[in-house]
């Protein structure tokens, strides 16, 4: 079983910054990176990281948002900086089983943004 725990999320003015944690626990899987769900929209991919390090981004988060990877803590990142009002949004962690390829998600992490 994979257990994917975030942490970060928070209230923080429009301009300011956080960064999100993602702890993975379990066996067989990989982390593919984060998605965020704001109220009455669907859940949307944010930031993708790839077993060699390679990473994409949303248009919207681009230049902005950065995903990163500490192998040796199975935890994944998101520094989120100057933050937007419509960053507002649940985020969660996403992972998925080597072999199963089911996926696995966190309990999500609340940011909201205030103007």
């Amino acid at each position: 079983q994979v257990q994917l725990v975030e942490s970060g999320g928070g209230l923080v003015q429009a301009g300011g910054s956080l960064r999100l944690s993602c702890v993975a626990s379990g066996s067989s899987f990989s982390i593919n990176g984060w998605y965020r769900q704001a109220p009455g929209k669907q859940r949307e991919l944010v930031a993708r990281i790839f077993n060699g390090g390679s990473t994409n981004y949303a248009d919207s988060v681009k230049g902005r948002f950065t995903i990163s990877r500490d192998n040796a803590k199975n935890t994944v990142y998101l520094q989120m900086n100057s933050l937007k009002p419509e960053d507002t949004a649940v985020y969660y962690c996403n992972a998925r089983g080597t072999y199963t390829r089911e996926d696995y998600w966190g309990q999500g992490t609340q940011v909201t943004v205030s103007s």
